[in-house]
C-alpha cells in the first residue's frame, strides 16, 4: 500500500472550490440559508438523475440518541502538551447530557487514561482486523481493552485514502472490535472529485454497506459523516448541506437495516468543526454530535463544541 508523500489535508488545500454548485431549487434554497461566505460554493453537487433517485427514498427522520462528541487528536502531541490538554479538559465545565470521547495517539493512551476525568471516555484511533500477533506497527483490540479504551475510530479518510484500507477490510475491523466489546466510531465520507461528480450519496451508501455486511449489531456504533474535502482544510459543509447527507444516511439505515437502528444510531458530523460553527451545526435535526480534529487539541474550544448541545435543545 502506497503512503502519500504529503498530507491529505495539504493536498486538498491546494484544490479550487469554485464552480462546484449546480443549480437546483433544493440546493438554491439551502444555499440562500447559509450564514457565511465560506459556504457559497459548497453543495452536494449531485447530478440531476442521482438527486431525483435519492430524494424519492429519503424520509426526514430525526435520531433519538444522546449527543456525542469525539476528539481525534491524530498524530499530535507530546507528554507535556498532552498533560496541559488533559488539565484543561479536567477543569472544563461540560454539559451533562453528552457522551464525550477523546482519541489520543497510541503512545499516550495510558498517560491520558490515568489522568483524565472519568467524565470523558478514551478511544483508539485504529485497531487491527483480528487478534494481535506478528503484525508490526499495529495495535490490537485486546490491547485497547486492556488499557481501558471504550471506543475505536475506524474508516477515517486518512486510513482509507492515505494508508489504503478498503471498505471490506474496514468492515471486518469493525466487526472484530464490536465482538470484543469496543464501541466503533464508523467514518464515512466522499472525496472532492466524488462530490463534484454527484456521487456523495453513492459513496456513503457503499461505505455503510460494508459496515452493515460485517457487523453483528449496530448497538454500539456511531456513524461519523466526514466529507474528505472538509477535513483539515478549513472548509466545512453548511448546516443544511450536512443535514441533507445525515438524513440520507439515516434513511439508508432505515431501508437496509431497520427503522429502530435508523432512529437509535447517532450520526455525527466531522470536517473542520470548531467553536465558531458547532452551535449552528448542532441545531440541525439529524446532526447528533461531532467528530473533531484540530479543535480538539484546544481544551476550552473542545468544551465549547461539547456544549453546543445547548443549541440543539433550543432548536428542539
Amino acid at each position: 500500500m502506497a503512503v502519500a508523500s504529503t498530507s491529505l489535508a495539504s493536498q486538498l488545500s491546494q484544490l479550487s472550490y469554485s464552480g462546484l454548485r449546480r443549480s437546483s431549487p433544493k440546493l438554491d434554497q439551502s444555499h440562500s440559508q447559509a450564514h457565511s461566505p465560506l459556504f457559497q460554493h459548497l453543495s452536494l453537487s449531485s447530478s440531476s438523475s442521482s438527486s431525483r433517485k435519492a430524494s424519492r427514498a429519503v424520509v426526514v427522520m430525526a435520531g433519538t440518541g444522546k449527543f456525542f462528541v469525539g476528539g481525534n487528536w491524530k498524530c499530535n502531541g507530546t507528554k507535556d502538551s498532552i498533560s496541559k490538554l488533559v488539565s484543561d479538559l479536567n477543569s472544563a465545565k461540560l454539559e451533562p447530557d453528552v457522551d464525550v470521547v477523546v482519541a489520543p495517539p497510541f503512545l499516550y493512551l495510558d498517560q491520558v487514561k490515568s489522568s483524565l476525568t472519568d467524565r470523558i471516555e478514551i478511544s483508539g484511533q485504529n485497531s487491527w482486523v483480528g487478534k494481535g500477533g506478528a503484525f508490526t506497527g499495529e495495535i490490537s483490540v485486546e490491547q485497547l481493552n486492556d488499557i481501558g479504551c471504550k471506543w475505536v475510530i475506524l474508516g477515517h479518510s486518512e486510513r482509507r485514502h492515505v494508508i489504503g484500507e478498503d471498505d471490506q477490510f474496514i468492515g471486518k475491523k469493525a466487526a472484530y472490535a464490536l465482538n470484543e466489546g469496543l464501541g466503533v466510531i464508523a467514518c464515512i465520507g466522499e472525496k472532492l472529485e466524488e462530490r463534484e461528480a454527484g456521487k456523495t450519496f453513492d459513496v456513503c451508501y457503499q461505505q455503510l454497506k460494508a459496515f452493515a455486511d460485517a457487523v453483528p449489531s449496530w448497538d454500539n456504533i456511531v456513524v461519523a459523516y466526514e466529507p474528505v474535502w472538509a477535513i483539515g482544510t478549513g472548509k466545512v459543509a453548511s448546516p443544511q448541506q450536512a443535514q441533507e447527507v445525515h438524513v440520507a444516511v439515516r434513511d439508508w439505515l432505515k431501508q437496509n437495516v431497520s427503522a429502530e437502528v435508523a432512529s437509535k444510531t447517532r450520526i455525527i458530523y466531522g470536517g473542520s468543526v470548531n467553536g465558531g460553527n458547532s452551535a449552528e451545526l448542532a441545531k440541525e435535526e439529524d446532526i447528533d454530535g461531532f467528530l473533531v480534529g484540530g479543535a480538539s487539541l484546544k481544551g476550552p474550544e473542545f468544551a465549547t463544541i461539547v456544549n453546543a448541545v445547548t443549541s440543539k435543545k433550543v432548536a428542539a
